[in-house]
């Protein structure tokens, strides 16, 4: 449950600082400053979240093959977006930022966007990502290092719900259908 818990939280705070601002960009014209999202900064930021988001939910009915299928994606998952959030944290680089700028002033090339752009003031969305990742690559060591307990507890449940259901006896359909539908009790001997 832990490990669905924290893939479910990682995901999601993925896809909301994904359209969040992790960058504002002053500009050197004294224009209008820019803001950058966190997809435009990194583009690959949504669709592994959606992914992340996807491994949530299918560990939460997965068994033991799976939950190690499971686990190993979602530590490439976070690793992959570790790697790529670790440079945006502080000041990013204008690499990071260029398409905006470029979108913005219709200019291109390192030179050019380096006389407009006259600084990049970092907004704490790429912090909070990166401890998102953080506790999504320990959470899929988790669930890579419990993947095998995982059956044991299905068993127990089986086994126990399975002895409840033998303890009350067999149902008869009518009857039951019978006291459910109508409250009466079908072993009153005035019916």
């Amino acid at each position: 449950m832990l490990g669905v818990l924290t893939f479910l939280l990682a995901g999601g705070i993925g896809i909301i600082s994904s359209t969040q601002v992790w960058a504002t960009v002053q500009r050197a014209d004294a224009g209008e400053p820019l803001s950058v999202t966190g997809s435009v900064i990194y583009p690959l930021l949504a669709p592994l979240s959606l992914a992340v988001l996807a491994l949530g939910a299918a560990l939460s009915i997965a068994g033991p093959v799976l939950r190690h299928v499971i686990g190993v994606l979602g530590l490439g998952a976070g690793v992959t977006l570790l790697v790529g959030t670790a440079p945006l944290i502080g000041s990013p680089p204008l690499s990071a930022v260029a398409p905006a700028v470029t979108k913005a002033t219709g200019l291109g090339g390192e030179s050019s966007l380096g006389e407009v752009v006259a600084a990049i003031d970092p907004t704490p969305w790429p912090v909070l990502a990166l401890i998102a990742w953080i506790l999504l690559a320990l959470a899929s060591v988790y669930v890579l290092a419990t993947a095998r307990r995982w059956p044991a507890g299905g068993r127990r449940y089986r086994a126990a719900s399975e002895a409840a259901h033998h303890s009350t006896g067999p149902l008869d359909a009518v009857d039951s259908w019978d006291e459910l539908s109508h409250g009466t009790d079908p072993t009153d001997s005035a019916r």
